[in-house]
């Protein structure tokens, strides 16, 4: 089955799609370092650095030689879901979301899939889910939304996110049961990382090595098809966030400080430790409010990669605050290849 990632970012939604069987012809996103690294890492594939409120299906198949497009996916950022009203999605400022709409429309896949962050469920007393449901009904989809947990499908991270699936044959999609991918129910975080160097001394290299072998199957997963460890090296915080983050304990946050430091950073998530036996909390892009389980700093961007289910031999692109974005913005691979495995039951 063919697919084309729309806001596809660095890839993540599409990768899972791939670890199912699927193929990818296209991604389309306006970070142009987010696409060099989705087209260095989907090997055939088509990556375009363009506004997508500018592309039409037309031009997209022509893009995709005429390939037959069997499902869209992707995760139309949704900023401007900020009115109320009787045609809320088609207000202006939601022309991304509509843009995503218009191209399911004009190519007609047989199946669609759209990301998302959970709270869209219940924006507006569900407003806005209500008109995405009634968009995709008046095209002749049948569409199921459901929010899942990464962590329920083997993603060490515990990151929550609706999606929406529709389906042209006239079936209604049934999402995936909760599975334990591993030999876990969950992985932690310490399960997903203590193969990799700790950098308690060093910043680290470009190219690292495994500090052993593989630990436990999520770990074997990862290295599958990788020797060396890319996008590894730790941040050079000053002495004083050190020293901070010292004093949080494993699971703790700012309310954990000696009151001298509690004022430092005023909010819940601020210097929150990690903490080794559960999963990561859902990872921020890069704003340095979480931190290392173990060492005193925030996560490299392959820790992140490895807490959202990417593989090590999948490399990120661009300077350290692109690559971050990249890794945090992504849907999480494993979460998504079981969307996709369930998806091919109503496709073949």
């Amino acid at each position: 089955m063919n697919i084309i990632d729309l806001f596809s970012g660095c890839g993540g939604l599409s990768l899972g799609f791939e670890l199912a069987g699927y193929n990818t012809l296209l991604g389309i996103d306006n970070d142009k370092a987010a696409i060099n690294t989705f087209e260095k890492n989907h090997k055939g594939s088509i990556g375009i650095t363009t506004d997508i409120t500018e592309v039409s299906g037309e031009e997209i198949r022509s893009l995709v030689g005429g390939k037959s497009i069997d499902v869209v996916i992707g995760g139309p950022p949704c900023q401007g879901m900020s009115l109320a009203g009787p045609r809320k999605l088609h207000d202006p400022r939601n022309k991304l979301y509509l843009s995503f709409i218009r191209i399911v429309q004009e190519l007609q896949p047989k199946a669609f899939v759209i990301e998302n962050v959970p709270g869209l469920v219940s924006l507006f007393k569900g407003a806005i889910k209500d008109s995405i449901l009634e968009e995709f009904q008046q095209m002749g989809y049948n569409v199921n939304y459901q929010i899942l947990n990464s962590a329920d499908y083997g993603v060490p991270q515990t990151r929550k996110r609706v999606f929406f699936v529709g389906l042209k044959n006239g079936d209604k999609f049934t999402f995936p049961e909760p599975k334990i991918f591993f030999e876990n129910d969950w992985i932690n975080a310490e399960e997903a990382t203590c193969d990799l160097p700790l950098l308690e001394e060093s910043l680290g290299n470009d190219i690292e090595h495994y500090t052993s072998d593989p630990q436990n199957e999520y770990q074997k997963y990862c290295r599958a098809n990788s020797d060396v460890i890319y996008n590894h090296q730790a941040t050079n915080h000053n002495e004083q966030t050190k020293k901070i983050i010292s004093l949080v304990p494993e699971g703790g946050n700012y309310k954990d400080l000696p009151e001298q430091y509690r004022d430092t950073r005023k909010f819940n998530v601020a210097w929150t430790r990690y903490h080794s036996k559960k999963p990561s909390l859902t990872i921020d892009t890069g704003h340095r409010h979480h931190f290392h389980y173990k060492a005193n700093r925030v996560p490299t961007v392959r820790e992140n990669a490895r807490f959202q289910s990417f593989p090590d031999n999948f490399i990120f692109y661009g300077n350290r605050t692109q690559q971050y974005r990249q890794v945090g913005n992504a849907v999480p691979p494993l979460l998504a290849k079981a969307i996709a495995e369930e998806l091919l039951k109503y496709l073949s």
